[in-house]
């Protein structure tokens, strides 16, 4: 189990993915389910098949979100020392070979290897955190150790 802290943003997404799920998506399913049901032959029935599928994906879905929201902790204030890097933050890092990434160290609900969210739990965000701009850490990463400097430390995007 992942860290209980997610954004406020984060927390969104998954309240609206939840009301989604159940108000909207679940319920056409349903629908979907008893139209193919009324065929005839469920054995036989594909339309029947996939949509029984369907809602089992869905409520395994709903049944985790109904879990993990109340568990979740929203952060939405920046820490005491802003200066540092903690849960929430965007840290520029520069590797040795001169190249900026920007990372923002969220929940583990909400990351995104794409836009640069990592979770507070991965090795990059452990060596981070309490550290600030100027710092060089290194990290114990899949590919390998890698030697990082912190460029800049920020709680706004």
């Amino acid at each position: 189990m992942s860290s209980p802290y997610i954004t406020a943003e984060g927390y969104q997404r998954l309240k609206d993915e939840h009301d989604q799920l159940w108000k909207v998506r679940r319920p056409e399913v349903v629908k979907a389910l008893s139209a193919a049901a009324a065929e005839g032959d469920r054995s036989e029935n594909a339309e029947y098949i996939y949509r029984k599928k369907e809602l089992r994906e869905i409520d395994r879905k709903l049944r985790y979100l109904q879990t993990r929201l109340p568990d979740l902790k929203v952060v939405d204030k920046p820490p005491t020392d802003p200066a540092r890097v903690f849960f929430g933050a965007w840290v520029e890092l520069e590797d040795e070979a001169g190249e900026i990434r920007v990372y923002r160290i969220v929940g583990g609900d909400e990351t995104d290897a794409r836009g640069g969210w990592i979770s507070v739990d991965s090795p990059l965000a452990r060596v981070l955190l309490k550290k600030q701009a100027g710092e060089a850490v290194t990290a114990q990463l899949p590919g390998g150790e890698v030697h990082l400097s912190i460029v800049s430390v920020r709680y706004q995007p």
